[in-house]
């Protein structure tokens, strides 16, 4: 009898880098665990796509800042294949364009108990089970704005990116004794609909070019750079940061 496919869980997985992950991940070989907040239809297109690849692939609507609806996702992880052997800890919030000045508790709250908290959190339920089979792979999804900063932007999430990069360098210490890698992307300027949910579906238009590439990336182009950090190719490589952004 042959190995069963190994196991990936993707946060976010509705739309975007997730979704590109998804198809990609099912492209190599992985079944898949996919979670999404609220756009099920999204949900459903990216299953769709993975099934299409060759995965078995199961759905989970949750939202990772609720730790009760983490729980959740680990309940039916365990359930549907009883283990894990990647993890793209990819969901991630934004707000609108703003400074800090008119930036209240609510928002600094909501968008760090999903960017932080709660990718802390699925990261300890992916190690509890990795460091019990003797080792895994994770990714976190960061941003170049961890180094950048975002000033008049996004500093809210500019700082929730740079609390993941060094959240990724502790843990993937932490665990590499176990047989686990930690490693990050930071994305740049990726077309992807999380900049018409910032309220400015223009700025990939009007940053991409000012790039050294002269262009926005794809979500397909980060996928592969996740999917190579998942994968034996990296098997030397944690605490690791993989710019995918044009040299910005």
């Amino acid at each position: 009898m042959s190995d069963p496919r190994p196991v990936c869980l993707i946060t976010g997985a509705s739309a975007g880098i997730g979704a590109a992950c998804a198809e990609l991940a099912a492209k190599r070989g992985y079944d898949l665990v996919l979670t999404y907040r609220s756009d099920g239809t999204g949900a459903e297109a990216t299953r769709a796509m993975a099934e299409a690849a060759g995965a078995r692939v199961v759905l989970v609507q949750a939202d990772v800042a609720e730790p009760d609806d983490i729980d959740r996702i680990y309940a039916t992880l365990d359930a549907e294949f009883g283990r894990i052997d990647a993890l793209v800890n990819n969901a991630g919030a934004i707000d609108s364009i703003a400074r800090l000045t008119d930036m209240d508790h609510a928002r600094l709250t909501r968008i760090f108990a999903v960017n932080v908290i709660g990718a802390m959190l699925v990261a300890k339920g992916a190690v509890q089970r990795m460091e019990a089979r003797g080792g895994g792979a994770i990714v976190n999804v960061s941003s170049v704005a961890a180094r950048l900063g975002s000033g008049g932007q996004f500093v809210d999430y500019a700082a929730t990116k740079g609390a993941i990069d060094t959240f990724t360098k502790g843990l993937s210490d932490e665990v590499a004794p176990s047989g686990i890698r930690v490693n990050a992307v930071r994305p740049g300027i990726i077309v992807t609909d999380i900049h018409g949910k910032a309220g400015a579906p223009e700025r990939v238009d009007k940053l991409g070019p000012m790039t050294p590439m002269r262009r926005a990336g794809t979500a397909a182009e980060v996928a592969t750079s996740v999917l190579y950090l998942l994968s034996d190719e990296a098997s030397y490589v944690t605490g690791a940061f993989l710019d995918v952004s044009g040299g910005r």
